[in-house]
């Protein structure tokens, strides 16, 4: 099955305009996802609409609602709702490009794929993603779609190019203030040295298939063994726990020289010269 599209539209640069078409760049993991059951009966839970003092209420005097104080709130219809909404355009127009090291990785969101929308685009769409790539740039705009207007970033990806919708500067928090509390020092000379020989034995080219979800894979199993058993027995296993060094106050030291020792390549055996 074709993957849809989440946007079509053009992007437009000045006077030049790229029709596209974007994709998202990810998709739903192998998440579990878990429905409340009532035990003695074996039937899923549902939920009333209720009102305190009034009890069950009809789906049809609901309206929404925007608490500006305890217990007070600005009741909006959905028309009025609507009518606030940004019109879906079909034009995102960048209006800005910065160094990509520029933005903090706190503010980047959700990936998306952009394509050229057909042949004839393809020439102007190459122009865009290279000159980026020369410049080293990001393009900025914003997003129209779905009633609300979304920040993004564009930036070369392969053959393609990769947009990334942006958190705005009011959903991040500043993180400062968290580490207040840590002390302005610098660590010993032989802590560093060790701690940096131990980082370069773990470097590796990055590769996320190398890493699974242990835990979704440990409930799918879980579940397909409480399914054939058809029991409602608990099933508990025991599950392997890192070794515990037996108090809080450890040595870094003796640590990080036992772990650099532990991690060091070994060597591959000498072969036997055949005869």
């Amino acid at each position: 099955m074709a993957a849809r599209a989440y946007w079509q539209g053009q992007i437009r640069l000045a006077l030049v305009s790229i029709p596209v078409e974007i994709y998202s760049a990810t998709k739903s993991g192998a998440k579990i996802r878990f429905n409340q059951i009532h035990e003695p009966s074996g039937k899923r839970i549902s939920y009333e609409k209720v009102v305190e003092g009034v009890g069950p209420v009809d789906r049809d005097d609901i309206i929404r609602g925007y608490e500006v104080s305890k217990g007070n709130y600005v009741l909006l219809e959905d028309e009025e709702i609507e009518a606030v909404k940004i019109e879906s355009k079909r034009t995102l127009e960048l209006v800005q490009f910065v160094d990509a090291c520029e933005i903090d990785p706190l503010y980047f969101e959700k990936p998306y794929y952009v394509a050229p929308q057909d042949e004839l685009a393809e020439e102007a769409f190459v122009v865009l993603r290279e000159a980026l790539r020369k410049a080293k740039k990001v393009a900025l705009g914003q997003l129209s779609v779905r009633g609300s207007e979304k920040l993004v970033a564009i930036k070369p990806c392969g053959k393609g190019l990769l947009l990334e919708t942006l958190r705005y500067a009011d959903e991040v928090r500043a993180g400062q203030s968290f580490f207040d509390d840590i002390e302005e020092t610098k660590p010993k000379k032989e802590l560093l040295d060790l701690a940096n020989t131990l980082i370069e034995q773990k470097t590796a080219p990055f590769d996320a298939g190398e890493f699974e979800d242990r835990y979704a894979d440990a409930l799918k199993k879980l579940i397909d063994k409480k399914a054939k058993s058809k029991s409602k027995k608990t099933i508990v296993e025991d599950v392997d726990e890192p070794e515990s060094g037996g108090g809080n106050v450890i040595d870094l030291m003796a640590a990080l020289k036992k772990s650099v020792g532990e991690d060091k390549p070994k060597k591959a055996p000498k072969r036997k010269k055949s005869a």
